[in-house]
């Protein structure tokens, strides 16, 4: 057998002993597929005890994950990462960092002669540094490992590698991506930086504005929008159920969440044209009738026919449509990529085009 035919499939000897990963490391979650058929999604938060009480509470240096949210009131919750990436020089946030991974490989319980193998996801635009400091987190515990775009790693999963743009709507970041049939590189990608958690700030402060006596902060605009977010006109009037003065109180929230998302609107706009004028002439047609959208972003009710009517009148014929499962579409992309192609073969995933 040739090298061709080894890198369509994991050879049934190797595959018995060969943990395959798709990981999704994203800014407010973590989702992860493999190919023993484990899903989950966990908050991508650590949490501390503050004093000797928060100790004897937690039973455990620190918890992860809901476990830890739930225990928000009297632990020092903190995410690892930063608008998608770890912040290079903060030590405590590596350490964060490496209590998450680690925490996730184990809870996926790899057999003692396992070889576990890791398809990461970062965002379209993460520096090399950044990308090599993730890598060597998840390297502190797994076999292989691999650090490719986010919104690439969608258009695997959906099979969409020719003339095909991805929108990544996260919570630290948009990723755009361009797929011109190979890897993308730097000059087919975009990185916005207002996203899920610039929206539920903007959320914060405008419901605040309106109503100067509700108790607010970022978890309950972040619940929200999550339940609640459109763009575009509102499908139905949106009332929140909110604490004011300590009391429980129902406000009007409709016309703050449809400014909030909207909010984020432009930087998408910008980062589509940047990509489309890339493009050759030739190929620019038919990305326009193939934009997908991705993340938790895409959730927003009506974001696909409001980015697609923003851009109609510029550029004309425009299709612009929603991925059916956003929780899972980067890991799901990871983990089939994993699979068709050996861990063997991963490091040229890493030689990149000028594309």
């Amino acid at each position: 057998m040739n090298d061709t035919d080894n890198t369509s499939k994991i050879s049934t000897e190797d595959s018995d002993n060969t943990l395959l990963v798709g990981f999704d490391f994203g800014t407010s979650w973590t989702v992860v597929m493999t190919n023993r058929g484990h899903k989950e999604r966990i908050r991508s938060v650590v949490g501390y005890p503050r004093d000797m009480i928060g100790v004897k509470l937690l039973g455990a240096p620190y918890l992860v994950g809901d476990d830890a949210f739930k225990k928000r009131s009297f632990v020092d919750l903190r995410a690892p990462l930063k608008d998608g990436v770890i912040r290079e020089y903060v030590e405590r946030d590596l350490e964060v960092a490496r209590h998450l991974v680690s925490h996730v490989i184990e809870s996926l319980s790899p057999r003692p002669d396992d070889e576990v193998c890791v398809i990461v996801g970062s965002p379209a635009r993460a520096t090399n540094t950044s990308k090599d400091l993730l890598a060597q987190i998840f390297q502190e515990v797994v076999d292989e490992v691999q650090v490719l775009s986010e919104p690439f790693l969608v258009a695997y999963g959906y099979d969409n590698l020719v003339n095909n743009l991805v929108i990544d709507i996260g919570a630290g970041t948009v990723d755009l991506c361009a797929l011109k049939g190979a890897m993308p590189g730097q000059h087919s990608q975009v990185t916005v930086n207002k996203a899920g958690n610039f929206v539920d700030e903007q959320l914060e402060a405008l419901i605040t504005e309106v109503y100067p006596d509700v108790q607010m902060n970022t978890h309950v605009a972040r619940a929200i929008k999550e339940q609640s977010g459109y763009v575009g006109d509102a499908p139905a009037q949106i009332t929140a159920d909110l604490r004011a003065n300590g009391r429980p109180v129902s406000y009007d929230v409709t016309q703050m969440v449809g400014q909030a998302c909207e909010m984020m609107i432009p930087g998408i706009i910008e980062g589509i044209d940047q990509l489309i004028q890339s493009c050759p002439p030739e190929d620019q047609a038919e990305m326009l009738l193939n934009i997908l959208v991705a993340g938790g972003g895409s959730r927003i009710i009506g974001i696909d026919t409001y980015i697609q009517a923003a851009l109609v009148d510029y550029y004309g014929d425009v299709n612009v449509k929603c991925v059916d499962d956003p929780v899972f579409a980067v890991a799901k992309g990871a983990l089939k990529l994993a699979t068709e192609l050996p861990p063997r073969y991963w490091e040229k995933l890493g030689n990149v085009t000028d594309y």
